[in-house]
């Protein structure tokens, strides 16, 4: 448990499994209002198809990288934790984790629980393992955050799910929080577990207009453990946005 102090209001975007049109649609989005993503990656889904689309490739985490977003690890096979035991789930965490980093040249040590499955025995073993877990609570991470199981709000469908993200957002400016939003695939006619651009698009500009810096989690934890202020940061390589 860390404490938020007065970093907040903080808003993070986050994609989860890592089809290709989370980075082509959603990134461009992102980038268009100077802010960065985190994209979770399970290697052995890359460069396959499934309902969510067509996935990521090796290219797509090279140019992501090159424009300041974060890739963050789902484990190796995207696998739930409730079908495994807490060791053999770590090893598989572990080896995601190996090969994310080796594909990137870097460190790739926050992660997110696939399908937001997580289990009390699993939480203890990744602890010293990772630098964060995320999962599926929804809610406003604040004003002490809980780093092994970050509280992060879906985004899917279309413009009807804007009134109440437009609510959480007014929500965390009131409580100086860290508000994380996840995703899939981001297109037209999107998955169940998708969501529409333009809504995408919606949730984005809410989070600018409302004056919180869009900060990538990667980003999020190095501002509350050096005690800098998001608003007073400088931006490097395009990685920040500073709203407000």
């Amino acid at each position: 448990m860390v404490p938020i102090g007065n970093h907040g209001p903080i808003v993070s975007f986050t994609f989860d499994d890592f089809p290709r049109t989370a980075y082509l649609v959603a990134g461009r989005i992102l980038e268009s209002f100077g802010a960065r993503g985190t994209y979770y990656v399970a290697p052995k889904l890359m460069a396959t198809y499934n309902g969510l689309g067509e996935m990521c490739n090796a290219e797509d985490l090279r140019s992501l990288l090159e424009k300041g977003h974060e890739l963050g690890t789902q484990t190796l096979h995207h696998l739930s934790s409730r079908k495994l035991s807490p060791q053999a789930f770590r090893l598989d965490v572990e080896q995601g984790i190996l090969e994310a980093e080796q594909m990137a040249g870097r460190q790739a040590r926050n992660f997110a629980y696939p399908y937001g499955h997580v289990t009390l025995g699993t939480k203890k073993h990744l602890e010293s393992l990772v630098s964060s877990s995320r999962g599926i609570f929804p809610g406003i991470n604040g004003p002490e955050i809980d780093l092994n199981l970050l509280r992060a709000n879906r985004l899917y469908g279309d413009m009807s799910g804007a009134p109440p993200v437009q609510q959480l957002i007014q929500q965390n400016v009131a409580q100086k929080g860290w508000l994380i939003f996840y995703t899939h695939d981001v297109r037209p006619n999107p998955s169940e577990y998708g969501c529409t651009p333009e809504f995408f698009e919606f949730a984005v500009s809410a989070a600018a207009r409302s004056g919180s810096p869009i900060l990538t989690v990667e980003h999020v934890q190095s501002e509350i453990a050096s005690g800098t202020s998001p608003r007073a940061a400088h931006v490097e390589n395009g990685a920040v946005a500073i709203r407000g």
